[in-house]
């Protein structure tokens, strides 16, 4: 498996970081080669993605959903993927983290892979987050519900 971390802080709080980041319709915006992302239900995605020259598609599901704190998802179908991205407080707003491992599928992808190509690509979708999370006066929306383990979390009526 190929494995990238980047970071990049953002100038924002860290609700306003992770309220965008919960609106998966709209990566296409700063995530370079997704063509688009259909949230199926509270915790499963269909990604089409044009990669290197070639279509990709593949399901996902949110294993893990704290608001404020943390988004990770691993894939169901398709290209092989999972990772997670963190939200952590820091002085001048918020630092975001993106962890994710993937399996290089041929040639092409593997010296992508080695070379160091996925690094860059998932820094420069972070600068373009980071533009459009700053430039934003409002998230374009949000989605404050819990998962664990795949599961969407309700709420206890009896609190």
């Amino acid at each position: 498996m190929a494995t990238v971390e980047k970071s990049i802080d953002v100038h924002v709080p860290v609700s306003s970081a992770y309220d965008q980041w919960t609106q998966f319709e709209k990566f296409p915006e700063f995530m370079e080669g997704v063509v688009a992302v259909k949230q199926l239900d509270d915790s499963h995605l269909r990604w089409v993605a044009d990669l290197g020259g070639e279509r990709q598609e593949w399901d996902a599901e949110i294993v893990e959903q704290e608001p404020d704190r943390v988004i990770a998802w691993r894939s169901t179908g398709g290209l092989v993927n999972n990772g997670r991205v963190a939200f952590e407080p820091i002085d001048e707003g918020t630092r975001v983290v993106v962890e994710m491992e993937y399996e290089p599928e041929g040639i092409k992808e593997s010296v992508g892979a080695f070379l160091g190509f996925d690094e860059g690509q998932v820094e420069d979708d972070l600068e373009r987050f980071k533009n459009l999370v700053e430039n934003r006066e409002v998230p374009t929306g949000a989605w404050r519900g819990e998962i664990r383990d795949g599961e969407v979390v309700e709420d206890d009526p009896t609190l």
